[in-house]
């Protein structure tokens, strides 16, 4: 006789069908977060590259990057019994069914390849980056995943990341900055002042952002539990408390507290406590949240200042903000609250751990990176032409404006042939000087 599988929980799969609907809304929250801070002839590419993650990233992990990263293999990969979703069905795994299990990682997968084109937008065809951001799911997102939350040898090790400081964000913004020094800076980049064009935009996303991150910490107990209760909370207070910070630094240095500034110190703070959220207090995530704000912060201040051009500062809100959270986790982690020892329990090896599991992620990342995108380059050029660049990637990739011009309005698509046509964006409406 056969036999059967137990029942799921039914209220832990209500909660993480909610979780998975989240998180899914944190994409196109980050496009909304990412669309307002470029120029207005760059809002709808920049919108496209966050949303084509849900169908792009959706289906290569379904059909190969599930089983990758949680197929049972070796330390380093997982094996190929999940291939095309083979044996993930309603079979319970834990206490919801396998294939909810699935769908909810896949959001995080969808999320991690979006991050990353915050520090290439403005420049980037779209259709290379529709390649990178496939192939960078397999080779890239998988074996992270793996190796710290589907039996790998970093989770082996000892490695806490409770839903993404290393295995999401230290990852995205490590691969981030090998894109952004391949694909070299904006043609504008140093030349003229690069402003958002719609700051409500920015605060919307953000706003979103930390709406879906309830399901991104929280759900990550999988289940509803008094495990998801804690993260929930920790996932509340830790960027409460980088806002403020955040604002009382630009209130002593500049006099004003900014509205991007406050959609950015959310960001930050939601990244720092995502390793933490299930194993530490309260108060320790309000701490994370505090600390992160000045790094991040000035990490920014010292960007600007540089030839990289990190177009949206990912490595300075999710790298530093993610590599800060996973470092603390291992200072104020503690049994009582759900994980292994930190360093205020006794235990400093713990730091240690953190330090080996964002390093080995971040070379990683950021070394494959940078040879998936000149792959890409070799079947299809992957930077924008200086002539697409100046008219914009909302008309010359797209066909489309954010903006139209009034009714009426004609899209006049550049050729070769024919003069450029003006920009939309304000700050572009001088003849453009097309180069020869």
């Amino acid at each position: 006789m056969i036999a059967q599988s137990p029942e799921p929980s039914a209220p832990d799969t209500v909660w993480m069908l909610v979780s998975t609907a989240l998180v899914l809304l944190m994409t196109p929250a980050l496009a909304f977060f990412y669309g307002g801070l470029v120029r207005a002839k760059n809002a709808l590419n920049t919108m496209m590259m966050s949303v084509a993650s849900l169908g792009i990233v959706g289906l290569v992990w379904a059909l190969v990057g599930y089983s990758l990263a949680f197929g049972r293999g070796t330390g380093v990969i997982g094996g190929l019994e999940f291939l095309g979703l083979e044996n993930v069905g309603l079979e319970v795994k834990g206490s919801i069914p396998h294939l909810l299990f699935m769908a909810y990682q896949a959001t995080f997968a969808i999320i991690t390849a979006a991050l990353i084109s915050g520090a290439i937008v403005e420049r980037m065809r779209f259709g290379p980056y529709l390649a990178f951001i496939a192939l960078w799911t397999v080779v890239v997102y998988t074996p992270a995943a793996h190796w710290v939350w589907g039996g790998g040898w970093l989770g082996s090790l000892g490695v806490l990341d409770y839903a993404g400081g290393t295995v999401v964000h230290v990852n995205a913004a490590s691969a981030a900055l090998a894109a952004a020094l391949v694909l070299r800076p904006r043609r504008d980049y140093g030349r003229q002042a690069l402003l958002p064009h719609n700051v409500p935009y920015v605060l919307l996303g953000a706003a979103l952002l930390w709406f879906g991150w309830f399901g991104f910490n929280a759900g990550s107990a999988l289940g509803a539990t008094r495990t998801a209760a804690l993260a929930f909370v920790n996932t509340f207070l830790a960027p409460a408390a980088t806002m403020v910070v955040w604002m009382l630094i630009e209130l002593a240095r500049t006099g004003r507290a900014t509205a991007v500034g406050v959609a950015t110190g959310i960001v930050v703070g939601l990244v720092a406590v995502t390793p933490a959220a299930g194993f530490v207090s309260p108060l320790g995530a309000i701490a994370i949240g505090g600390i992160a704000a000045p790094l991040s912060y000035f990490t920014i201040l010292w960007r600007s200042r540089t030839a990289l051009d990190d177009s949206l500062d990912v490595v300075a809100a999710h790298g530093v903000g993610g590599a800060t959270g996973a470092l603390l986790t291992g200072v104020f982690a503690r049994p009582e609250w759900g994980g292994s020892a930190g360093l205020i329990a006794g235990n400093a090896r713990q730091v240690g751990v953190q330090l080996i599991g964002l390093l080995v992620v971040a070379a990683y990342s950021g070394l494959a990176t940078a040879l998936l995108i000149k792959l890409v380059n070799v079947v299809a050029r992957v930077r924008s032409s200086q002539r697409d660049e100046a008219v914009g990637l909302d008309v010359t990739q797209h066909g489309e404006e954010a903006y139209t011009r009034g009714e009426g309005a004609v899209l006049v698509m550049p050729s070769i042939s024919a003069p450029a046509t003006r920009s939309t964006d304000e700050s572009m409406r001088a003849p453009l000087e097309v180069p020869a």
